[in-house]
C-alpha cells in the first residue's frame, strides 16, 4: 500500500485541481447575481468532495486496469490475424463497454418518451458496429478524414428525416458515449493494435478509434428518432432537494449511494465476465488489475453521486435563477467561463491527454492538450446559451462546425486529426451531462423554450468544438516544425517503435 500512498497523493491533487475551479465559479454566483437555496449550496459542495475523490480513486484504477486490459486484447486480436474473430470480438467489446458508460445512463434518464434500456441498446449496438469499422480502418491502413466525411455526410441527410424535436438528443447521445469507462479502453484497445504494426503510421493510426465509436450512437438514436417522438410534455424536472439540517444532507446521500453501487456494479459485471474469460484462454492479468477494477469501481460511484445528487440540482436552479433575470445573456459569459474550467474535471480528459503526451514523445503536451479543450469546450457552451435563449436550430452550428473540422482534416497532420475527433468525444462526459445539460434545460424552462429541441444538445456542441480548436493546434505545430526543419513527430513514431509485445504484457 505504501506504493500507490504517493500516487494516490498524485492523483488527488490532480482532482482538486480540476473540480476546484468550478465551484469557486459556482459559489460566486450564488453570492452574487443568481442566489441559490442554502439546501442546493450544501449539496453541490458536498457533492463536489465525492466528485473530487472519485475522480482520484476512477483515474487511478483506469491505469491499473482498463489500460492495460485493453491494450493486451487489442495486441492479442490483431496476433490472431483471424478477422472473423475481430469482428465478433470488437462488436461485443463495444456492446459490453458501452452498456458500462455511466454517462449514458445519465443522459438515457432525461430523454423523454424513449425508455432507458431502449435508448442504452440501440446505442451500445451502434458503437459496437464502429468499433468494428474503426479496428478494421486501422488493420488495414485507411486514411480517417475520408471516412469521417462520408459517415458525417450520412449522418446530416439522416438528420434532415429525423424530427427536429431528436435531433439534439441523437447528437448528445454520441457524445455522452465516448465517457470515463469507454474512452480508457478504446484508446487502450488502438495502443494495443498499434504495438503490433511495424510501419510508422502506427502512431497516427491509434488514435481515431474514439472519433469512430462517436458516429454510430448518433445514427442509432437518429433511427430510434423515427419511431420515437419526444415532447416537452414527457419532460422531467430535475428535483430540487429541500433539506433542514445535516442529518437530511447525509440521508440524501446515503439514500444514493445504494443505488449507484448496484448501478455500477451491474455496469461493471459484463466488463467482468469479459475478461474473465479472457483471461482464463489468453491474457495473464496480475492482481494489480484486479485492485485497478476495484478502484475503478469505487471511484465511479462516489464520482456519480455526488455529480447526481449536488452537482445536477444546482446547475438546473442556475440556470433558472440567471435566465429568469433582466439581463439572462449573462448566461453566454457565465457558460463560457464554466466550460472553461468543467471540461478539465472530466475524467477521461485526463486519460486521453496523458496518452497522447506519453505516446507522441511529449511532442504533444498534456497542458497543450488541455487548453485547446478547454477554449473549445468554452466556445461550445456560450454557443449552447445563444441556442437557449434564442431557439436557434443546432443545425445551424453543427453543420457549419463539422464542414471547419472535415476541412480542415485534409490540410493538418493526421495524428492531429484523429486526436481532435477523439477529444470531442472525451470532453462531453458525465461532467456536461449532470451539469451543463441542466444548467441549459433551467434556462430553458425559465424563458419558455422547448426543452427537447433547445436544452438538448449541448453535449454536441462540446463534442463540437474540440475537433477545431485541437487542428488548429496541429497546424501550429506543423509551422513550427516546417521552421525548425524537423519532420512532424519523428519522435513519437519512435516511441511507438519501442511499444512490441513485451512490453506491453509487463505494464
Amino acid at each position: 500500500m505504501k506504493l500507490l500512498n504517493p500516487k494516490i497523493r498524485q492523483k488527488f491533487a490532480e482532482s482538486l485541481k480540476a473540480v476546484l475551479p468550478v465551484v469557486g465559479i459556482v459559489i460566486v454566483l450564488s453570492f452574487t447575481i443568481a442566489p441559490i437555496t442554502s439546501s442546493i449550496l450544501l449539496c453541490f459542495l458536498v457533492g463536489a468532495v465525492m466528485v473530487m475523490a472519485g475522480m482520484m480513486f476512477f483515474t487511478l484504477g483506469a491505469e491499473m486496469s482498463m489500460t492495460p486490459m485493453g491494450e493486451k486484447v487489442g495486441a492479442r486480436m490483431t496476433q490472431s490475424k483471424n478477422i472473423l474473430l475481430i469482428v465478433v470480438l470488437s462488436f461485443l467489446l463495444g456492446v459490453v463497454i458501452t452498456i458500462s458508460e455511466p454517462d449514458l445512463q445519465v443522459l438515457a434518464t432525461q430523454v423523454p418518451s424513449v425508455p432507458n434500456m431502449t435508448l442504452i441498446l440501440a446505442v451500445a449496438v451502434g458503437v459496437g458496429i464502429f468499433l468494428v469499422i474503426a479496428l478494421l480502418r486501422m488493420l488495414i491502413g485507411v486514411a480517417l478524414p475520408p471516412l469521417l466525411t462520408f459517415f458525417y455526410i450520412a449522418v446530416f441527410v439522416l438528420a434532415f428525416l429525423v424530427p427536429e424535436n431528436f435531433r439534439a438528443v441523437a447528437f448528445d447521445s454520441g457524445g455522452v458515449t465516448t465517457g470515463p469507462m469507454t474512452v480508457p479502453f478504446i484508446m487502450a484497445l488502438g495502443v494495443g493494435i498499434a504495438s503490433i504494426r511495424n510501419d510508422h503510421h502506427a502512431a497516427d493510426d491509434s488514435f481515431g478509434l474514439v472519433a469512430l465509436c462517436s458516429i454510430g450512437p448518433i445514427l442509432a438514436v437518429m433511427v430510434l428518432g423515427l419511431i420515437y417522438k419526444p415532447t416537452n410534455a414527457d419532460y422531467q424536472p430535475v428535483a430540487i432537494p429541500e433539506i433542514a439540517d445535516s442529518v437530511e444532507l447525509a440521508q440524501l446521500f446515503a439514500h444514493g449511494i445504494p443505488d449507484y453501487m448496484k448501478e455500477i456494479a451491474l455496469s461493471l459485471l459484463p466488463i467482468v465476465l469479459f475478461f474473465g474469460l479472457f483471461q482464463i484462454f489468453a491474457l495473464r492479468l496480475s492482481g494489480k488489475t484486479l485492485i485497478g477494477l476495484v478502484y475503478t469501481y469505487i471511484g465511479l460511484v462516489l464520482f456519480l453521486t455526488g455529480a447526481n445528487v449536488g452537482f445536477m440540482p444546482a446547475g438546473n436552479y442556475l440556470g433558472q435563477v440567471m435566465a429568469a433575470r433582466s439581463y439572462r445573456w449573462v448566461l453566454v459569459p457565465v457558460g463560457a467561463l464554466i466550460g472553461y474550467f468543467i471540461v478539465k474535471a472530466e475524467p477521461a480528459v485526463y486519460v486521453l491527454n496523458h496518452q497522447v503526451e506519453e505516446l507522441t514523445d511529449g511532442a504533444i503536451s498534456a497542458r497543450s492538450m488541455g487548453i485547446s479543450l478547454s477554449v473549445g469546450v468554452s466556445l461550445s457552451v456560450a454557443l449552447a446559451m445563444i441556442r437557449v435563449l434564442t431557439g436557434i436550430p443546432i443545425l445551424w452550428f453543427l453543420i457549419p462546425g463539422y464542414g471547419v473540422a472535415i476541412g480542415l482534416s485534409f490540410f493538418v497532420p493526421k495524428i492531429f486529426t484523429a486526436i481532435a475527433f477523439d477529444s470531442g468525444g472525451v470532453a462531453s462526459g458525465p461532467m456536461t451531462a449532470t451539469f451543463l445539460l441542466p444548467l441549459a434545460q433551467g434556462a430553458c424552462v425559465a424563458v419558455g423554450g422547448n426543452l427537447v429541441a433547445d436544452a438538448f444538445g449541448v453535449v454536441a456542441m462540446v463534442a463540437m468544438t474540440p475537433l477545431i480548436t485541437i487542428q488548429i493546434l496541429g497546424m501550429v505545430y506543423q509551422l513550427k516544425q516546417q521552421k525548425s526543419g524537423a519532420g512532424v513527430f519523428a519522435g513519437a513514431a519512435d516511441a511507438f517503435g519501442a511499444l512490441d509485445e513485451n512490453a506491453i504484457i509487463e505494464l
